[in-house]
């Protein structure tokens, strides 16, 4: 059992990490990328709900009618969102903000609902919650590194709770294009294109 959980866990570190290989997720991964904090702050907030969905749907798979099980799924992971949105308004008002519309739109993400469809009604409860965590952290990973990549270039540093970390000294020109929506596009392509030369296993 063990071993299964460890084979679903780690899938989505690496042969299955969703935006680079299986290139699912890229409306969040694009959009709230222009910073690290957003980045991770997003990353978390979809690992809450998929793991928690993949619980949930997994535990009534047996319950839910085969012709209503979409919209059965999507009310299960729209409870989840509407807890991490209220969690966030309470915890963390200022990425709330900044997230903004893209909280509300994990409930159409297509990774939580692909992992529900795929895998979660599939599978018992226990396998369910390794594999929506270890999608959830490759997930964050993803945001993490290309906002990174983005904010480095971009702005010259990393920002956490409002302050920025200076990486560079002051001759350093902020390649602006990079926090920019186009940037978005050109770093990911960068960065599948990096992805696709690395062996899976």
């Amino acid at each position: 059992m063990a071993q299964s959980i460890a084979k679903e866990f780690t899938k989505g570190l690496w042969t299955e990490i969703a935006p680079f290989r299986i290139v699912l997720g890229l409306c969040p991964i694009l959009a709230v990328t222009k910073t690290v904090e957003n980045g991770i702050g997003m990353g978390l907030a979809t690992t809450f709900v998929l793991v928690f969905s993949n619980f949930f749907v997994s535990l009534f798979r047996n319950i839910i009618p085969a012709k209503v099980r979409i919209p059965c799924f999507i009310v299960i992971i729209a409870t989840f969102v509407t807890i991490v949105e209220l969690l966030m308004q309470a915890y963390t008002y200022p990425l709330f903000l900044k997230l903004g519309i893209f909280i509300p739109l994990i409930v159409v993400n297509c990774i939580v609902l692909g992992r529900a469809e795929a895998f979660a009604s599939k599978n018992a409860p226990h396998l369910s919650i390794a594999d929506g965590l270890g999608m959830g952290i490759g997930f964050t990973l993803s945001l993490a590194v290309l906002s990174a990549v983005r904010e480095v270039l971009g702005t010259g540093a990393i920002t956490f709770y409002e302050t920025p970390i200076v990486l560079f000294g002051p001759a350093f020109e902020p390649f602006t294009f990079m926090v920019e929506a186009p940037g978005a596009f050109v770093c990911l392509g960068l960065l599948l294109c990096f992805m696709n030369l690395i062996p899976k296993k």
